[in-house]
């Protein structure tokens, strides 16, 4: 019965060469998988550690692959006989007191939190054209908008300037003096004259 089994073929691989690979937790290893796209099949690479082997090296043996990816983890658990798998690749062997590598899940977790303590939020970025231009125009508006201030200021000192100019004018100015005309002998002469004239006549008109 073994020996009918072992002359069948479970899959298309070279299933030795796999066997022959040793798998094991602690491993970094690269699997090259095939993929299938609209009717052509590419390659696609994921790296990363080995946390399990299951079931050995029997028909249905599987091992479990976790990467982080942008941040978060990835875990994938792929046949070690599959026909989708074109190439494996052992990038880096580290010796191990575990024969799964579950715990590692929460110690990068924990290291994440702990990363996370220490981080700071920042927002530095490039400006686009219309931020320059919004930019530019806020400037101009507020240059503006203080020349304006500085010309009424400017306006308002001159003004005060000059009233306290004039008023320190008109403090200065002495008041005229009121001149009386003095009378020369001759126009007292004739002003007597005048007055005798007026008074004569005042007589006769009362004779």
């Amino acid at each position: 019965m073994k020996a009918a089994i072992a002359g069948v073929n479970i899959s298309p691989v070279n299933m030795v060469e796999r066997k022959e690979l040793g798998i094991k937790a602690g491993d970094t290893i690269r699997v090259h998988q095939k993929i299938q796209d609209k009717g052509k099949t590419r390659i696609q690479i994921f790296e990363g550690l080995v946390l399990a082997r299951k079931h050995g090296t029997e028909p249905g043996a599987t091992f479990t692959v976790r990467k982080v990816a942008s941040g978060v983890g990835v875990e994938k658990i792929y046949p070690l006989y599959s026909p989708m798998i074109d190439k494996l690749e052992i990038v880096k062997r580290s010796k191990v007191r575990r024969a799964k590598l579950y715990f590692i899940r929460e110690k990068v977790a924990r290291e994440i939190k702990r990363q996370m303590r220490r981080m700071t939020l920042a927002t530095i970025s490039t400006e686009s054209a219309v931020e320059v231009e919004a930019r530019a125009a806020a400037e101009a508006k507020l240059a503006e908008e203080e020349a304006a201030k500085a010309a009424e200021m400017e306006a308002a000192a001159t003004a005060e300037a000059e009233a306290k100019a004039a008023e320190a004018a008109v403090a200065e100015t002495p008041a005229e003096a009121v001149v009386e005309p003095v009378a020369t002998s001759e126009e007292s002469a004739s002003e007597e004259a005048k007055t005798d004239a007026s008074g004569d006549s005042a007589e006769v008109k009362k004779d």
